[in-house]
């Protein structure tokens, strides 16, 4: 089975560090980027499997991140993350693509199960 990737984007170090932990020792391939134009060029470069992308993000929002990453490639698994209810935002996420959100302080097992299923359960259809 080939090596899934999971790309982490959030601007709080000590949230990324997390769940780089929790998805490597998953059997993950883990990338990480504090911002949107990192996160772009991980998506450009290493095209990962799934993202899970924070709302707020400093500079680049997630909703702009989440479109280019789409544009990009339609076929990447986007999952959400967010520290505000912002419903009207989570509806956009959604609209353009986002398969679901966790809101912050989220419950790592849950996420886990929600990564696991999209990635293990999913066939990828990736031309290299």
């Amino acid at each position: 089975m080939e090596d899934k990737k999971v790309l982490i984007v959030d601007d709080q170090n000590g949230i990324r560090i997390l769940l780089m932990e929790v998805f490597s020792s998953e059997g993950y391939n883990t990338f990480q980027a504090p911002n949107g134009k990192v996160a772009l060029e991980i998506v450009n470069n290493d095209k990962p499997d799934l993202v899970l992308l924070d709302m707020k993000i400093p500079g680049m929002d997630g909703l702009e991140i989440l479109k280019h990453i789409k544009e990009i490639d339609p076929g990447i698994k986007v999952i959400m993350m967010t520290a505000y209810g912002e419903l009207d935002m989570i509806k956009e996420a959604t609209d353009l693509g986002a398969l679901m959100h966790f809101t912050k302080p989220f419950d790592i097992d849950e996420m886990r199960v929600a990564v696991n299923m999209q990635l293990r359960n999913g066939t990828a259809n990736k031309c290299s």
